[in-house]
């Protein structure tokens, strides 16, 4: 019953926005900026072409919501939430869907880190460096693959942006959170060398401390520190520098990147006895080539070609104390993944009525982890109340084994315009071939007899992912677009669902992946109706999705409702079942008053429900959220507000408790003076109310709450060009 109210609440709201038709033949075009989806093949078309739903962020709107994780910038966009393990960390959720099934994308290439293995574990972008950020929600697999089963987010930057001026250009961003004494920065610097040539370079910062919140840190906490969210200090540093020719045929660059992270796992620390501490260090080193050649061949208008190749490092690190006394520091999990990747692209000249593009894609990944003292089975001691625990047994000392994925890929995307709109139809086809190293003896005894193991040697593995999709855009007049998509997606188990075997600190959890798990098989359809022209705007999507052969992470019951663990861990398998995701997202804005102090009203809101196929709840599903907002200003200042409530989640799945919801109120203000000439001060405020929000998305979220009211000011700026 309380879902159905969620839904009914959500769905007066979008039904609401929804204007009579008759008023489109008086609508005048309001004025919107052309952005076009970078992330889109075509490479010209904007949000309001595509039959995807896309959302992109760029300019004032981008500065507005820009934060130190991806996650939490990209949290008030309707269908994506933030799941995140403290501050260092925030990870985009979009339509329930996470981890490895969010492909993320650095300037239109896949981003190398380990983020899919693990809740724990930073995105290695830095979103202080983005121009633009676009968010593909729904299956985007005939775009980029298995890993976009869930969506796509590129965060586009100026590295490879073949448009320059004559004069050097300086940009960027400072600012100071009193909260957690937050200092975050990024300056960038264009250098145009000759009428062709241009290097760019930047760097990036965020220094914090641990950060303050409303009451204790854990559920059901009553003594400690309170008021502050223990070891959630990052310290994060990014730079880049980028070369870029351009002449007639079209531009070349070539660019290097490297990322530094070290953050904190939060955890309540008393002092007392024995307790532990868990730190993250991650690093990569890239490489990216970029090209765009003008007609490199009879038939074919544009060649897009995208290079690039990563060594990314990561060190789970555990301090573990005595009555508050350090006593042994050591790298608990370590990760390497080493990735080179080539995507070439081929619009080739209208075929008839149809204009498209052909692409090729393939990749090799090289991965590895290792870990200290998992392998060693409890004593009896260790038991706890409810026999809920197991031993591991052999030399397990890894999280998961080694091993190398080779993909190779083939995609066709092709458009016609109609009397009634446009036609689209894209199909892909994938080869993935996953190469496990061999490993020692190694198995987990549970105390009611049962056990579990996976064989030293593995074969390897192969799987064919074909995928389908077609839509159209159907103009009902000039201000209201319906749109319709139907796609059947296949996605490839990832390596750590098929070969995860041992414990991860940073997370709590002993994980057991499957060799034997099948493909999952998405079918997907959605409708979506938006009006893009007049006073008021809106945009609702309502989407079903099936999953057959879903993957997802199940924890083992005791028999009295506790959660069996290994080596102090919960355990958790990969298993496999028939899934289902539907859900409604929907965004309005009303320019209710025009003139020297306009007023732009806003309500947004999304719902999405998971579940198996049997009914019962799938485990951390984004909570339904409505929020409303208004933007206004005055001369050289602008101001908006906003104020969101986060529905509780009740809809829990197994072993897993409901969230309470929580709201949310936040303000942004901004002056740009003619004296300041390119620059302008900024304050934004965030959590005003100070609440005691917990995420429900976060394996984490029992005992890192979000961090407490704060206020950050700061200065933006962009001079020369």
């Amino acid at each position: 019953m309380f879902t159905q109210k969620k839904l009914a609440v959500l769905l007066t709201a979008a039904l609401a926005s929804l204007p009579v038709f008759a008023e489109a033949e008086n609508a005048e075009p309001v004025s919107i900026p052309s952005l076009t989806v970078t992330a889109d093949p075509l490479g010209a078309r904007t949000p309001d072409e595509l039959i995807t739903p896309v959302t992109v962020l760029s300019g004032d709107e981008l500065n507005q919501q820009r934060a130190g994780t991806i996650g939490e910038t990209l949290e008030n966009v309707p269908g994506v939430t933030n799941s995140d393990f403290g501050p260092g960390v925030g990870r985009p959720v979009v339509r329930g869907l996470q981890g490895s099934r969010v492909q993320m994308l650095d300037d239109g290439m896949r981003t190398v880190d380990v983020s899919g293995e693990g809740g724990d574990h930073a995105i290695g972008l830095d979103p202080s460096r983005a121009e633009q950020i676009e968010v593909l929600r729904g299956p985007a697999t005939l775009l980029y693959g298995g890993n976009a089963a869930g969506g796509v987010v590129n965060v586009k930057s100026d590295r490879f942006n073949p448009e320059f001026g004559d004069a050097p250009r300086v940009k960027g961003q400072m600012g100071y959170g009193y909260n957690g004494n937050d200092r975050q920065g990024n300056i960038g610097l264009e250098l145009p060398v000759t009428d062709n040539f241009v290097l760019r370079t930047d760097y990036g910062l965020r220094r914090n401390h641990d950060f303050d919140i409303d009451g204790y840190q854990s559920i059901g906490q009553t003594e400690g520190d309170k008021d502050t969210l223990q070891n959630s200090n990052t310290s994060t540093d990014s730079f880049s520098l980028t070369g870029l020719y351009k002449n007639d045929w079209g531009f070349v660059g070539l660019g290097y990147s490297r990322w530094r992270t070290d953050y904190g796992i939060p955890g309540v620390f008393l002092g007392e006895e024995h307790e532990e501490q868990e730190r993250i260090h991650a690093d990569f080193d890239r490489y990216d080539l970029r090209s765009e050649i003008n007609d490199p061949l009879p038939g074919f208008r544009t060649a897009r070609i995208k290079l690039s190749h990563t060594k990314f490092y990561q060190t789970e690190w555990v301090s573990e104390f005595h009555d508050g006394l350090l006593e042994e520091r050591d790298a608990a999990t370590s990760f390497n993944n080493d990735e080179t990747s080539a995507r070439l692209e081929l619009v080739h000249d209208p075929i008839g009525a149809w204009q498209g593009v052909i692409g090729a894609e393939m990749a090799y990944r090289d991965f590895g982890s290792a870990g200290e003292g998992h392998s060693h089975a409890h004593d009896d001691d260790d038991h706890d109340d409810h026999g809920g625990s197991a031993h591991t047994h052999g030399d397990p000392s890894f999280y998961v084994r080694d091993n190398t994925t080779k993909t190779l890929s083939m995609f066709v995307l092709e458009e016609r315009p109609t009397d009634f709109g446009r036609l689209e139809f894209a199909t892909r086809l994938d080869h993935v071939r996953l190469d496990p190293s061999d490993v020692g003896e190694f198995s987990i005894h549970f105390d009611d007899g049962a056990h579990v193991h996976q064989n030293e040697q593995l074969g390897n593995q192969v799987f064919n992912a074909f995928s389908v999709s077609g839509g159209t855009i159907i103009d009902l007049d000039a201000s209201h677009h319906l749109r319709l998509s139907l796609s059947r997606s296949e996605r490839a188990p990832s390596p750590e669902q098929l070969y995860a075997f041992g414990s991860h600190a940073a997370s709590r959890t002993f994980e057991i992946g499957d060799p034997n798990l099948d493909k999952e098989t998405y079918t997907n359809f959605e409708i979506g109706l938006d009006r893009h022209a007049g006073d008021f705007r809106f945009n609702t999507n309502v989407f079903y999705n099936h999953v057959q052969d879903y993957i997802f992470l199940e924890s083992v019951d005791d028999g009295t409702g506790h959660v069996v663990e290994a080596e102090g861990s919960a355990v958790v398998f990969n298993r496999q079942a028939n899934a289902r995701f539907y859900g409604v997202e929907f965004g309005t804005a009303w320019d209710a008053i025009k003139g020297p102090i306009p007023l732009t009203l806003r309500v947004a809101g999304d719902y999405v429900r998971g579940e198996l196929s049997g009914g019962d709840n799938l485990p951390r599903i984004s909570p339904a959220r409505l929020g409303v907002g208004f933007d206004t200003g005055y001369q050289d200042w602008t101001f908006s507000m906003d104020y969101r409530h986060v529905f509780k989640q009740s809809d829990s799945a197994a072993l897993e408790t409901d969230t309470d919801g929580y709201n949310l109120l936040s303000f942004n203000a901004a002056w740009s003076p003619d004296m300041l000439k390119g620059a302008e001060v900024f304050v934004q405020g965030r959590n005003l109310l100070n609440e005691d929000g917990r995420r429900h998305t976060s394996f984490l979220k029992d005992d890192s709450p979000i961090i407490g009211r704060t206020i950050m000011t700061g200065i933006r700026f962009d001079f020369g060009g």
